[in-house]
């Protein structure tokens, strides 16, 4: 959320459940997140002694009553509450005071109103240096509507966030996006559903308006497409509509689209700024069973490619296996359940294979000539210069050539040359990170130099110095964080060492325990059925991927073995 300077509301929920305290997640609001938490509500009771809340901005408790919390009773504060609230109040009031000079002479000379709160709490909110923290329960419906009346007090609405696209034409320059119905319409594609009527997406107008029977171009295929329908969407229903305008959230059916495109109306070339994707760390191979399913499967590995940015699909060229690609067990296993679902494509899948890098662990250098004579004019190149590491960055080509040794408009194909192998590496043919190719110096012909023989220069460069580079195997190493019960602490933390993990950090607050490490990605598999078992269930974990670390010379042993034994057998179908 800061990435995309979202503000935010916290809502804490499941205040009628045994262990419930909300006092200590706002604790943690601060200390784990970095927030500035500022309570606008207190519980009236707790667990299953939970009745309601006391509204700190108005000085009131509000009880829900009714089968399902649709009757909002106010009332006096409970007489036992009442100095709590007043500390809670003063404490709110001198948090938020920092943010409109207005209230702070009010509160100065006690002449504090309800609007003056409301309106320093959403100056706060949306220069994201404050997090209003509200409570409830949204099983029974209660504190529900004072968080709808939150998002609506406290959030900006679409003409008080700045949003950009770049301009396709110019180089990707950056531009402001107004929200403006007047101007050039764009839209986002943010979701796709398949509905009973073709593709149902969902869009979000940044721009202009949008509006039925009208023809809107996809900035990403040039291609047009024509609005058929334009529905609002609440909930499983729809609402067909003439026209949307700018911050309206709507959908259209039957045009076929990416997650992520961006739509205009045809007199702007923009494409709105894409989201950041984090690249795969889990790979799973899937074979369909026989025909019937390898077709079902395949609309439906389209379908989900299109739908889900995170969710890769690709064919191993030399083993002409199908790869899934995703960011973890569990998201695969999703997609893998919903082929056999909704397409009715059963497929078996294999063990998950790890996405290792590779990298260069010293300089070495090259000096290659390209030279070959085929009758006319041939292809001749030559390319001097080192590899070496680089933490800072993937690749990082480095140009030191001088005096004219090689003609500046074969430059780029030397770049072009090194980058195409830094998709499968030497070693164990997995992509290679963290090097820099410098060429400082070469050779070129009149006739017979051209933009492949250099390519090809680049390439035997590359194949000449890398294994002198003496290249190493990276393993993704996951960020792990385990809460459950404090009685369990020793058999948490000894799933974790199983599994050649670093213990980073250890907490506990009262009956829970929290447990931070690093684990290999590798040793990950099949740990929630671990951790169930050594907890009695009463443990969950989340995982993050968090850096490429060199694997241990035993595992890199193994990978390389297992490599050896994969090319044999393919040699042998072969």
């Amino acid at each position: 959320m800061r990435r995309y300077n979202v503000p935010r509301i916290a809502f804490v929920n499941k205040c009628d459940r045994v262990g419930a305290n909300p006092l200590r997640v706002k604790e943690q609001l601060r200390e784990k997140l970095g927030h500035n938490p500022v309570l606008l509500q207190l519980p009236i009771g707790l667990e299953d002694k939970f009745a309601g809340i006391v509204d700190l901005i108005e000085m009131k408790a509000r009880r829900f009553e009714g089968d399902s919390g649709e009757l909002i009773v106010d009332g006096p504060i409970p007489e036992h509450m009442l100095e709590q609230a007043q500390a809670a109040r003063e404490e709110m009031l001198d948090a938020v005071s920092m943010f409109s000079d207005e209230l702070t002479e009010a509160i100065l000379e006690e002449r504090v109103t309800e609007d003056l709160i409301r309106s320093a709490i959403r100056k706060g909110t949306i220069s994201l240096k404050l997090t209003p923290v509200l409570m409830g329960s949204a099983y029974k419906n209660k504190g529900i509507q004072k968080l709808l009346d939150a998002v609506v007090a406290f959030l900006p609405d679409p003409t008080e966030v700045v949003n950009k696209a770049v301009d396709l034409d110019h180089d990707e320059a950056q531009v402001i996006v107004e929200t403006n119905i007047d101007r050039p319409t764009i839209a986002l594609a943010f979701k796709l559903e398949d509905g009973r009527y073709g593709q149902l997406t969902y869009l979000r107008v940044y721009q202009g308006k949008l509006s039925r029977d009208e023809f809107i171009t996809n900035t990403r295929t040039r291609k047009q497409h024509k609005v058929g329908r334009l529905v609002r969407m609440h909930s499983d229903k729809m609402e067909d509509i003439d026209e949307a305008g700018a911050g309206d959230i709507v959908a259209m059916f039957g045009i076929e689209c990416n997650s992520g495109d961006t739509f205009t109306d045809g007199r702007l070339n923009v494409a709105m700024t894409s989201m950041h994707v984090p690249e795969p760390v889990i790979s799973l191979s899937v074979k369909p069973v026989d025909q019937k399913s390898e077709v079902n499967m395949s609309k439906a590995l389209r379908r989900f490619a299109r739908e889900d940015p995170t969710f890769r699909v690709a064919i191993d060229e030399e083993s002409s296996e199908t790869i899934i690609r995703g960011m973890g067990e569990l998201h695969l296993d999703v997609y893998v359940e919903r082929m056999k679902r909704e397409y009715n494509a059963i497929v078996e899948t294999s063990a998950p294979e790890v996405a290792y890098r590779e990298a260069i662990t010293r300089r070495a250098d090259f000096n290659y000539t390209h030279k070959k004579q085929t009758g006319g004019s041939g292809q001749y190149g030559r390319v001097a210069g080192y590899l070496e590491p680089c933490e800072e960055q993937q690749f990082e080509f480095v140009d030191e050539i001088v005096g004219g040794v090689i003609s500046r408009q074969f430059i780029p194909s030397c770049e072009k040359g090194f980058r195409s192998q830094l998709g499968k590496g030497r070693k164990l043919g997995y992509p290679v990170v963290n090097v820099r190719v410098v060429i400082n110096d070469g050779a070129f012909h009149a006739v017979d130099s051209s933009d492949i023989a250099f390519q090809e220069a680049a390439r035997g460069a590359w194949r000449e110095a890398f294994d002198r580079a003496q290249p190493k195997i990276l393993e993704p190493i996951m960020k792990v964080v385990v809460e459950g019960p404090s009685e369990f602490s020793g058999g948490i933390l000894a799933t974790m060492m199983q599994r050649r993990g670093m213990i980073v950090g250890s907490q506990e607050d009262g009956p829970l325990v929290r447990i931070e490490a690093e684990v290999p990605l590798a040793e990950m598999f099949g740990y929630a059925t671990t951790l169930r078992s050594a907890t009695q269930g009463k443990a969950e974990f989340t995982m993050e991927f968090s850096r490429y670390l060199p694997v241990p010379a035993a595992i890199a042993e193994e990978l390389v073995k297992k490599a050896q034994e994969k090319q044999k057998a393919l040699a042998g179908r072969k």
